[in-house]
């Protein structure tokens, strides 16, 4: 780099730009979206999602008014600020669209998921199953003679480490019910 080439700033490929700044780091945001309870919704949210190429981790739907016919849409996504910024005003603009919340900025909140796992296993692996499940506080649901179904409700990071403590003793199945969140206080 020559003396001109500083003095307007580094390059993109520069050495002085190996640090992502502080509009290129992703952020984890759960937003709760409350809508019209009538076909389509989810599909005109989904596709704004799919139409800009945003990925969605989580999402869960649920009717939670049934007398105002209004739903709750959870959806965990991952973006930068300006990208997250984007997504709440692209989701405010659709008609059937009530209200946005960002749960991650808006203040304490509480996440949790419902997880079911299939763990097949036999001798010193089932003991160490149910051990494990035990300190998880995992329920059996049901049992073979050569399996487990265990059900787990807590945070994602909670359901992560059971399922990734699970895999080397025998994970064959999982399912989950992705992430319900609602703010705390008032």
């Amino acid at each position: 780099m020559n003396a001109l080439q500083i003095k307007k700033g580094a390059t993109k490929h520069s050495a002085y730009n190996l640090r992502p700044t502080f509009s290129e780091i992703e952020e984890r945001h759960t937003l709760a979206v409350l809508v019209e309870n009538e076909p389509g919704v989810l599909a005109r949210v989904i596709g704004l999602f799919s139409g800009r190429g945003y990925n969605i981790e989580s999402l869960t739907v649920a009717e939670v008014d049934h007398t105002g016919h209004l739903s709750r849409i959870t959806i965990v996504t991952k973006g930068t600020p300006q990208v997250i910024e984007q997504i709440k005003a692209q989701l405010g603009r659709i008609i059937p669209v009530h209200e946005v919340h960002d749960l991650t900025v808006e203040g304490p909140s509480v996440e949790r998921e419902l997880a079911m796992m299939k763990v097949v296993c036999d001798g010193d692996k089932r003991v160490e199953a149910l051990r494990l499940a035990d300190i998880f506080r995992a329920n059996v649901v049901d049992t073979t003679l050569h399996s487990f179904i265990f059900e787990l409700t807590g945070a994602p990071e909670k359901i992560d480490a059971f399922a990734d403590l699970m895999r080397p003793l025998g994970l064959s199945e999982l399912a989950r019910t992705g992430v319900a969140a609602l703010s705390r206080g008032e």
